[in-house]
């Protein structure tokens, strides 16, 4: 029995039933997954969601978080809500491009979950993973962190020809036209992947590096950061649709609260920046042309697998999605 086959029958286990009813009255218990080891900076926020979904839900709805990345592996939780094993789950689009290839587009965007909300670029994305993967997406996490590469070693001439990075769906297409040779390891494995020398370094965001340990193992931080983060709050669609509209309501309106508070994580960004200097992470800065045309790529090669994915509706997200 593999690793990856225990997790999903431990999760089914423990979850045998649609709904757990707390009282007889209308609120449900509903069960979710994190993507995101407990008590890490990709997990807080939805930490906080659930809490306070818990606090204000009394005789509505509550959220029973069932496990993280030991109970359910990250690139497997968009099966389990397609399929209804979990109601919701803490995750990103990144772990489940397998199935909506075009939710990269919550990373390769600059607007704000406001902006989007605005201009129709949520419900269209929503509606594609609707369709797609009977997922909702209810809600964005995280924002305005970006990624960058980290190395296990500080060159004194950076080279990306030829380097083997951990990646995810995200970087795919842009890494290869760095020239890098792309890995896709979970988080997991990436501390032991460094020790061993299987990777020369890995691409993650500007903090959350400590959370897992991997300064340890890293010597160098690429800057200028690209892309951002994207983290949210996806759920099981057979779940969305069994809910009350009290209850639908409820979680919108505190969904909307916790994204109305994304520049939390700016300061929290810069701090550890700050501390990966303080802590020996070099900064290897590219020159201004260079650090240009490393933007420039980013973004054109990381629309590519959006726009090949739906030519119909990628120029539209496209769109709705930039400024």
């Amino acid at each position: 029995m593999t690793k990856s086959f225990r997790s999903l029958t431990l999760v089914s286990a423990l979850t045998l039933s649609a709904f757990t009813t707390a009282t007889q009255a209308d609120e449900i218990t509903l069960r979710a997954i994190s993507a995101f080891q407990p008590n890490t900076v990709f997990s807080e926020p939805f930490e906080v969601f659930a809490d306070r979904v818990n606090e204000n839900g009394a005789g509505i709805v509550q959220i029973d978080v069932i496990g993280g990345p030991d109970a359910m592996p990250p690139f497997e939780i968009g099966n389990a809500l397609r399929n209804g094993v979990v109601d919701m789950a803490n995750t990103t689009a990144v772990y489940h491009a397998n199935l909506v290839p075009e939710g990269l587009a919550m990373t390769l965007t600059s607007l704000s979950m406001s902006e989007l909300r605005a201009n129709g670029g949520y419900d269209l994305l929503d509606g594609i993973h609707r369709e797609k993967a009977g997922i909702h997406w209810l809600g964005r996490l995280t924002e305005n962190v970006p990624y960058h590469i980290y190395l296990s070693d500080a060159p004194e001439n950076l080279e990306f020809e030829g380097l083997k990075i951990r990646s995810v769906p995200i970087y795919q297409a842009f890494f290869k036209g760095l020239g890098i040779n792309t890995m896709q390891t979970s988080p997991g494995e990436v501390y032991t992947a460094l020790e061993r020398g299987t990777i020369d370094g890995y691409a993650w965001p500007a903090t959350g590096v400590f959370d897992l340990g991997w300064q340890e193992k890293t010597k160098a931080r690429v800057d200028p950061g690209f892309y951002q983060v994207e983290t949210g709050v996806y759920f099981s669609e057979k779940t969305w649709e069994k809910l009350n509209d009290e209850q639908r309501v409820f979680l919108e309106s505190q969904m909307l609260q916790i994204e109305s508070e994304s520049d939390r994580l700016i300061p929290l960004a810069a701090a550890d920046i700050a501390r990966q200097t303080e802590e020996g992470i070099a900064p290897l800065s590219l020159p201004e042309a260079e650090a240009a045309a490393f933007i420039e790529m980013s973004v054109e090669e990381g629309w590519k697998p959006v726009l090949a994915a739906n030519p119909e509706a990628g120029p539209k997200l496209r769109e709705m999605f930039s400024k």
